[in-house]
């Protein structure tokens, strides 16, 4: 067994330094996550950031894309108007394209701690605003054209500008307004130049397109947003598991070294309390027998004999205590060996028969013929046995009767049932009987003695073994332990079929 350092118990009652700075980071983690998704719109200062990053992301991605649109519409501008009026519009174009690229650039390279928010807003909203009017400078580049053909390309090309500035710069809503201005107005300032009654409808499709790139930049920038709460709600999912996890880890820690300090403890204490222990009933039984004489008194004798039986009592329960300490922890080694149940059955019978017989309870067995052997710890498969059959005699009224059964079950392995016609055991009050020190309304009734360690050593042993305890019990009808020792246990799982010999009966007891 581990020994137990000053250090341990210390670190039991101090958390640890990491662990205590890891679970800050966690709680301000999740604060933060919580605080955005507690606020509404654009309040929170990270989902502002988030927005302006997808916006300076945006511009950047799509810079290649505007370049070539831009090198394309400036070369088939060269149709109807001047080479250098479309240099002059090309070079304006490239300006701004440049200007908004490097705000974008500037702005991803700062810590997101130290953006200003409310200042990059409106550099963005003023670099949008002069890249919409630069573009729309194509009307002054293309106006003096009488050709049909210019009309048709002009409102082609600023829907065009109008579609994509509506899905670059939707994460800034200011912005897309800012850079749609200047384009709606471009339009209705060629048609009216134009003048022409044919241009009305057009010029409606205009403004009705426009009007649609806003709504479809306000679903963009819902939808950005949704994705930001939705990416902040994982995150404080993420956090809460982590934090969740922390404090599981600290209480496993915690756990693991009581039990290391019990476990230590109950060794101490055995050997403490066993020394005086032994000599309490040694010298008790000494003056019981009266070896060196009579006693002067008589009531020395009783005394002595209560001194006796009262040690007796104490050892057992420190042996039980010790013993449900160790199945808890799993540190009881099983010596297994080839043992016979129904052998080990009939001794503990044999043994409690006179306290049976003093409370006029009849014991009868029925045990399945030629059962092979099992597998298994003999001192605890005659623990379970003795405690649940001394519990049956104990709370089975005087003139009653107790059934043992030792059979085959279904799958091929052995069980072992004890049924008793005494009052029983509520429904509600199983759990409580199952317990370590827990004990029946009916117990405390009657005053009967008992640790209430009893049943769950005997689980603890019968699992130990890889089987199943199963315990029923109804007022007023009795109680029923059954107790199965798996098919693996079983050293001779097949045994020979004979005629003679009755088929398995046990499997409905035990099911």
């Amino acid at each position: 067994m581990s020994e137990v350092t000053a250090e341990m118990i210390e670190r039991g009652r101090r958390a640890d330094p990491k662990t205590a700075a890891h679970r800050r980071k966690l709680s301000v983690k999740v604060r933060a996550a919580r605080e955005k998704l507690t606020s509404t719109g654009t309040g929170h200062r990270a989902f502002d950031v988030e927005l302006l990053r997808l916006f300076a992301q945006s511009h950047k991605s799509s810079a290649p894309g505007v370049i070539l649109m831009m090198l394309t519409i400036a070369g088939m501008s060269c149709l109807w108007a001047a080479l250098s009026s479309v240099l002059v519009w090309l070079a304006l174009v490239t300006m701004g394209l440049a200007l908004t690229y490097s705000f974008a650039d500037r702005f991803l390279r700062i810590p997101v701690n130290e953006v200003k928010v409310a200042v990059w807003r409106r550099i963005f909203v003023l670099g949008e605003t002069l890249q919409g009017m630069v573009w729309g400078l194509i009307i002054i580049m293309l106006t003096g054209s009488h050709d049909a053909n210019v009309l048709t390309f002009v409102l082609f090309v600023l829907l065009l500008l109008a579609a994509m500035t509506a899905l670059i710069a939707a994460t800034v809503p200011m912005a897309v307004y800012c850079g749609l201005a200047p384009i709606t107005l471009s339009v209705v300032l060629f048609m009216y130049l134009k003048h022409s009654f044919e241009t009305m409808p057009l010029t409606l499709l205009a403004a009705g397109a426009q009007m649609y790139f806003v709504v479809l930049a306000n679903r963009i920038y819902r939808t950005s947003l949704d994705t930001l709460s939705f990416q902040s709600e994982k995150d404080a999912l993420i956090g809460e598991l982590e934090q969740a996890k922390a404090n599981s880890d600290e209480a496993r820690r915690r756990a693991e070294e009581a039990n290391l300090a019990k476990s230590r403890f109950l060794a101490t204490m055995s050997h403490e309390l066993r020394t005086p222990l032994n000599a309490i009933l040694g010298f008790s039984e000494v003056m019981q027998n009266e070896l060196f004489g009579k006693h002067v008194v008589n009531v020395y004798k009783e005394y002595s004999a209560d001194i006796h039986s009262s040690g007796h009592h104490l050892l057992k329960l420190i042996n039980e205590i010790l013993d449900l300490s160790r199945v808890e922890a799993g540190r009881l080694e099983l010596r297994e060996e080839s043992v016979s149940l129904a052998h080990i059955v009939d001794d503990c019978r044999h043994l409690l028969n006179l306290r049976a017989v003093q409370r006029d309870i009849s014991v009868t067995e029925s045990i399945e013929p030629s059962l092979p052997h099992l597998w298994a710890d003999e001192r605890a498969l005659r623990q379970v046995t003795l405690n649940l059959l001394s519990n049956a005699i104990k709370f089975t009224p005087q003139g009653g009767a107790v059934r043992v059964k030792v059979g085959w079950t279904k799958p091929g392995g052995i069980y072992l049932s004890i049924r008793d016609n005494g009052p029983g055991i509520p429904e509600d009050e199983i759990p409580i009987v199952m317990s370590a020190f827990g004990r029946g309304s009916l117990a405390q009734k009657n005053a009967e003695e008992g640790s209430g360690l009893g049943l769950p050593i005997v689980k603890g042993l019968v699992e130990l073994h890889g089987g199943m305890f199963i315990l029923r019990s109804k007022l007023r009808e009795g109680t029923e332990v059954v107790v199965v020792m798996p098919p693996e246990r079983v050293m001779n799982a097949l045994p020979k079929l004979d005629a003679g010999v009755p088929t398995r009966r046990g499997a409905r007891a035990a099911a």
